[in-house]
């Protein structure tokens, strides 16, 4: 059953005009070609604490060395650590993506995802989260971006920015955040937003030194240390 989050009207206003400001800043981003669930769920695995060329990187190097996900099941561990080490902390993913597939591959007899979109979308995303290593982020993108199913997927960019634009309580961490921000956000936006957001996040609204003058949403942005210089 789906949490009832209570969202204020000042946050729900708040997102719609944000959510309209980066839109025709931007435009209507599109996410790389989808991948299918299974691997989407690999890749978001190797995505953990690190960015998106040794996510790659590691994502490129299995499918060198495996012609198929049942193969990465029965590969050696150290020998799969060792294939997936761009992405770092190889000790902890290796046995979480070869967890995760062998137990697919015995709940379903096969090792796909697909089914889930069959699903509520509160059923899928528990079912994905009982999986070691799988938090909320990571179930949201597989739903969203591989199932086209209705989630919103909160990472350390938009964490920040909804924070410091005030479009979340700031006293809510960060799996809260995804159920608040879900709650408060027309699920036809989820996909743009999200995007764009992370866009804001690594080019204007920086961690250390936030570009506040140029950033499209500073006369309605709450942060109280803007940098204007």
């Amino acid at each position: 059953m789906k949490n009832v989050v209570e969202v204020s009207a000042e946050h729900r206003a708040l997102l719609r005009l944000v959510n309209s400001r980066l839109n025709q800043i931007y435009g209507f981003p599109v996410w790389r070609d989808p991948l299918p669930a299974v691997d989407e769920l690999v890749s978001t695995f190797l995505s953990q604490n690190t960015n998106d060329l040794n996510r790659d990187k590691a994502f490129d190097a299995i499918r060198a060395c495996y012609t198929s996900w049942d193969e990465v099941c029965e590969a050696d561990p150290d020998e799969f650590m060792q294939v997936i080490r761009a992405a770092g902390l190889a000790n902890q993913k290796g046995p979480n993506i070869q967890a995760a597939l062998r137990r697919i591959r015995a709940e379903r007899g096969e090792i796909d995802l697909e089914w889930l979109r069959d699903l509520p979308v509160e059923e899928a995303r528990e079912w994905l989260l009982s999986f070691r290593g799988v938090g909320r982020k990571t179930a949201a993108i597989v739903l969203l971006f591989s199932l086209g199913m209705p989630a919103f997927p909160v990472d350390t960019h938009i964490y920040r920015v909804s924070g410091r634009i005030g479009l979340r309580p700031q006293t809510l961490d960060v799996d809260k955040t995804h159920q608040y921000l879900e709650a408060a956000a027309d699920p036809a936006d989820y996909y743009a937003m999200h995007l764009n957001l992370i866009r804001l996040g690594r080019e204007v609204c920086h961690a250390r030194k936030p570009a506040c003058a140029r950033c499209p949403l500073v006369d309605i942005c709450l942060y109280p240390d803007k940098n204007l210089t």
